[in-house]
């Protein structure tokens, strides 16, 4: 599952997709080669500016390329005990596909091509591997798919953008997203076509997003996080920028109606709309999800789509 890694630094323009509190945690995941050049302080970066502005195609994809990859080792250690390393969660709620089985029985997957997009460090993928299923675990971060090898795994990783997807037309059964890319880019349409494209007649795709509500609210999990802040009709990009004003990262914001017009002009027939439900169980906060919030408001949306 991938969200994004760390709380804006201002809450009022801050999407709920920024979900990640900074680890504590002095180990880094991947063990980086030792140098034998004397060690030097290394120079504090200015913090990026939050603003809402128009990111295009081209602006998202490279800011967000750069984003993940400098960002990956914190998020792995961050969310690398919740997630697992072969489990399937579809979101912060901790919605598990082994109960949801949105892509299916499990027992239905065994022999099925399946794309992961945003696939972080596969652990989706893994999952699918275990139930037979044969699938390629796709990212545009190439510091993600390190935690990928690191993990291990017998399918394919690839490193792509999800609006050019390098397969040829039918590739795969099936396609799975959860929490990538789609959050992330400026044309999700284009994003959408490309999946219908790869998938053969009769493929399902299931991608789960931020929940287009919270855009409304402060990504805060505790009480002041339960208070409309902002419209929800707001489209504004959310970008930070660096002093050149260059986006070093950037999250797009579609309606719940955006979406599901997005899936139709793509080709897709919309099969279901999955709003998770807190769970009793899980007591955890990430980011802006929490049990208080997520007892009262939706977090997560999950469109289950399949091409003709």
């Amino acid at each position: 599952m991938r969200t994004a890694g760390r709380p804006a630094r201002v809450a009022s323009v801050a999407p709920p997709g920024r979900v990640a509190r900074k680890s504590t945690t002095r180990e880094p995941v991947i063990q980086e080669p030792v140098s034998t050049q004397p060690e030097t302080q290394p120079q504090a970066q200015p913090e990026p500016e939050a603003t809402r502005r128009d990111a295009g195609v081209t602006e998202s994809a490279r800011a967000n390329r750069g984003w993940w990859d400098r960002n990956a080792d914190e998020y792995q250690i961050e969310h690398g005990t919740f997630l697992g390393d072969d489990r399937f969660v579809w979101c912060p709620e901790g919605l598990d596909e082994v109960e949801a089985e949105l892509l299916g029985p499990a027992e239905e997957l065994k022999g099925r091509d399946v794309l992961e997009i945003g696939a972080g460090a596969a652990q989706c993928s893994r999952w699918l591997a275990a139930q037979g299923a044969r699938p390629v675990a796709l990212d545009l971060s190439h510091r993600q798919l390190q935690h990928a090898l690191r993990i291990g795994g017998t399918f394919p990783l690839v490193c792509a953008d999800a609006a050019a997807l390098p397969f040829a037309d039918a590739s795969f059964d099936l396609a799975c997203s959860a929490y990538g890319a789609l959050p992330f880019v400026a044309d999700p349409v284009l994003v959408l076509k490309e999946v219908r494209r790869v998938l053969r007649p009769g493929g399902r795709f299931v991608f789960s997003v931020t929940h287009p509500i919270r855009w409304a609210f402060p990504d805060e999990p505790g009480p002041e996080g339960l208070s409309v802040s902002a419209s929800y009709f707001d489209r504004t990009p959310y970008v930070e920028q660096d002093e050149e004003g260059r986006a070093v990262y950037v999250e797009h914001h579609r309606t719940l109606g955006d979406r599901v017009r997005d899936v139709v002009a793509a080709g897709f027939r919309l099969m279901d709309l999955v709003e998770p439900e807190w769970p009793s169980w899980n007591s955890a906060e990430w980011g802006g999800w929490s049990p208080l919030r997520g007892n009262l408001i939706p977090g997560t949306a999950i469109f289950v789509c399949e091409r003709d």
